[in-house]
């Protein structure tokens, strides 16, 4: 028995969609939250994650502001893509439903912890084996014998902005696998322009590092 377990998607359709099409025939899915917000597709994003068979989603941060109907930070950039993305949403009461945590085996899912931001390189006392998102960053960090996992991000990666970052954990082997495979960002681009994104959010994207050429 094997879980996909992914997070931040944020709207950004193709991404998600490629993930799913490549990795079939899971027995559950995971999302660790932030499906919405960025990219142009947060409904259809929740329809697709909400559609999968065995789905849990997790609630994240920018899922807590679509409900909120305002995102509370200082970040204008951010803000002005939830000003897009937001009064096109329409699945306000789907999101309501997303939980807080789960248990999977012997790992705490979580958006992350303690909301902070949480890096390769960021120095934290673990409690308890965790499986957490937010970072956009994927990676391993073992501490006082436990383990934590970022799942990475699929739509909106920080490393590399063209790379679809996700976990695989096999219930048998009691084992967590990182995955990353490469997508052609194009298609959310110009989904963006058509749409009528600001120039400063067309450049968040463009100026990204990528890892492969389409």
């Amino acid at each position: 028995m094997r879980t996909l377990i992914y997070s931040d998607v944020h709207g950004n359709l193709p991404a998600f969609e490629k993930m799913l099409k490549a990795e079939e025939k899971y027995e559950s899915y995971v999302c660790l939250g932030d499906l919405v917000n960025y990219g142009p597709w947060s409904n259809e994003c929740v329809e697709l994650a909400n559609s999968l068979y065995g789905s849990t989603i997790i609630m994240g941060n920018h899922e807590e502001a679509f409900i909120n109907g305002y995102y509370p930070g200082e970040n204008a950039l951010v803000k002005e893509f939830f000003n897009i993305t937001y009064k096109e949403f329409s699945l306000v009461e789907e999101i309501k439903k997303f939980k807080r945590k789960i248990i999977l085996n012997n790992f705490t899912c979580t958006h992350t912890i303690l909301d902070k931001y949480i890096y390769p390189d960021t120095d934290i006392e673990l409690t308890y084996n965790c499986i957490i998102g937010h970072s956009h960053h994927q990676f391993e960090y073992k501490n006082n014998g436990y383990v934590l996992y970022n799942a990475g991000s699929v739509g909106q990666n920080r490393k590399f902005i063209d790379t679809i970052n996700y976990l695989i954990y096999d219930w048998d082997q009691k084992s967590i696998t990182m995955k990353a495979m490469p997508y052609d960002i194009k298609p959310l681009i110009n989904e963006m322009k058509n749409r009528g994104y600001s120039d400063n959010c067309m450049a968040y994207y463009l100026s990204k590092k990528r890892a492969n050429l389409f």
